[in-house]
């Protein structure tokens, strides 16, 4: 199939989808940044140990995994809207060996348990989500009087730099073609959207903050790499004989505003916003 007849049917697609296709297993294998901020997020948790636990956006399960590890006497069920994600994560996280973890495919708006929950718990995914509201809801809905809500996830402003290099290659005549319509992937909400959805959905806030973080990269290529991996709303626009030669252009166009600093690391301002909040 030559490049004009892969690009009319990319577009189909893009018409028709505008499903996210993940590829598990490197994600799982490339995703240490969210699972340092995951890790952040457990240690102020402060669990009995007896605690049920919703991780909402699971990924490949392994903060899943550490959450469960923490409650030996408690449980934790993992629900991801990727079939993919929670394939992987049954194969890698089988009941056989973690008796507290169970893995649903499930989308965050349309949240749904018999069982209640003390704990709602969501790390680096909800931004990939356009109805908050829905999510809130949901969450009120399989909480427990006192249960906690405490979600981290792109905030207003998040990955800013990167997107300053991506839109200009974006516009360049080899790709445009590729982008036409694009919706904005991402939903990055502020302190103030929180502030008026919790209690309307039976939520007393304890905390709302927009956090800077520093999400660090070996290199080059494992900025790359990042892209690779986590920016498939961009990068699967482009056929994927193009793909490759597509990532090159924003690394380089990222580098040149934002070298590595002297050990050779590859540095990126994201923002997240930090939720805790209680059902009343």
């Amino acid at each position: 199939m030559n490049l004009k007849s892969q690009v009319s049917n990319l577009q189909t697609a893009q018409r028709t989808t505008s499903t996210t296709k993940w590829n598990a297993a490197e994600y799982a294998a490339n995703s240490a940044v969210q699972q340092s901020w995951a890790r952040e997020l457990i240690g102020q948790l402060n669990l009995h140990g007896d605690e049920h636990i919703l991780d909402l956006g699971c990924g490949d399960g392994k903060v899943t995994a550490e959450l469960a590890a923490a409650v030996p006497r408690g449980s934790v069920t993992g629900a991801d809207a990727s079939p993919a994600m929670i394939e992987f994560a049954n194969k890698t996280f089988s009941p056989a060996t973690f008796s507290n973890v169970r893995f649903r495919a499930m989308d965050a708006r349309k949240i749904k348990f018999e069982r209640q929950f003390d704990l709602v718990f969501s790390n680096a995914a909800l931004h990939w989500v356009d109805d908050h509201e829905a999510i809130l809801r949901g969450a009120s809905s399989v909480l427990k009087l006192g249960g906690r809500l405490v979600i981290s996830c792109g905030g207003k402003g998040n990955a800013h730099d990167v997107f300053l290099a991506i839109r200009p290659v974006m516009r360049l005549k080899r790709w445009r073609e590729f982008f036409r319509k694009m919706p904005m992937p991402y939903f990055f909400y502020a302190r103030g959207d929180y502030e008026k959805w919790l209690p309307k959905h039976g939520f007393k806030i304890k905390a709302i903050t927009l956090a800077p973080k520093d999400a660090s990269y070996d290199d080059a290529n494992g900025f790359a790499t990042w892209l690779r991996t986590t920016w498939l709303p961009f990068t699967q626009r482009v056929p994927e004989i193009l793909r490759e030669e597509f990532i090159a252009a924003v690394t380089q166009r990222y580098l040149a505003k934002h070298p590595p600093d002297a050990a050779g690391k590859i540095h990126v301002r994201m923002v997240r916003l930090e939720i805790a909040a209680v059902k009343i």
